[in-house]
């Protein structure tokens, strides 16, 4: 049975929106469960959101950074408020797998992470807009963190669950060498968004080839 040519270019179309939607959805699943950061001496143009995913408590894992120069530890806000369990894992005393309870949040809390530098006296945000005093005068905000899905599959962090790692660049900028592994943790009970323009803008331009084809079809008919 030979094809009506516009049967064709129908089963054509399709192949291609889903071909060109695939190619997004694998980008998203490759930036996934790559520990630490792959791109050490390139600064981290990504930024990050994180929630609370469920009521309940946040816990800290450490994972690294024992080797960084400077000494630092772990902390949280929730909704721009301290928690009351303080600072803890500091960097050069934590053993890998050492947990530390920031304390109980509701689901869809804002969390901010906080690393606080202990030799310098200062703390650096996962929100960057808030780590221009960190940087020093003239310095506009910059991303100190880089963060993935921890699946506990490779890296394997024994005694550590799957959740959300998050790894520290304690150096201020723009002196910093953009390792992001000066301080890690898998993090439980958080949820991330990760809005990266060159993932988004791929899916995008996948969702305008869908639409143009569908506009197509529609006016073939």
């Amino acid at each position: 049975m030979i094809m009506p040519m516009s049967a064709l270019k129908a089963q054509v179309s399709r192949h291609v929106m889903a071909a060109t939607l695939a190619a997004g959805v694998a980008t998203l699943a490759h930036a996934d469960d790559v520990i630490p950061y792959a791109n050490a001496g390139t600064y981290n143009t990504a930024t990050y959101s994180f929630t609370a995913a469920t009521t309940g408590d946040v816990i800290a894992y450490f994972v690294g950074g024992a080797g960084a120069g400077y000494e630092n530890e772990m902390g949280l806000l929730v909704n721009g408020v301290q928690t009351a369990a303080g600072f803890g894992l500091n960097n050069h005393t934590s053993l890998v797998g050492q947990s530390f309870n920031l304390g109980s949040v509701n689901a869809g809390d804002t969390l901010t992470l906080v690393m606080r530098n202990l030799t310098l006296g200062a703390q650096v945000y996962s929100d960057p807009t808030l780590n221009a005093a960190y940087d020093g005068v003239g310095e506009t905000a910059h991303n100190h963190i880089y963060s993935t899905a921890y699946t506990a599959t490779s890296p394997l962090f024994s005694g550590v669950p799957v959740g959300i790692y998050v790894g520290f660049e304690d150096l201020p900028f723009p002196g910093a060498d953009y390792n992001y592994d000066d301080e890690s943790f898998v993090f439980t009970n958080v949820a991330v968004a990760v809005p990266e323009p060159q993932t988004y803008a791929l899916l995008l331009a996948g969702l305008g080839v869908a639409g143009v084809m569908t506009r197509r079809r529609q006016s073939a008919v």
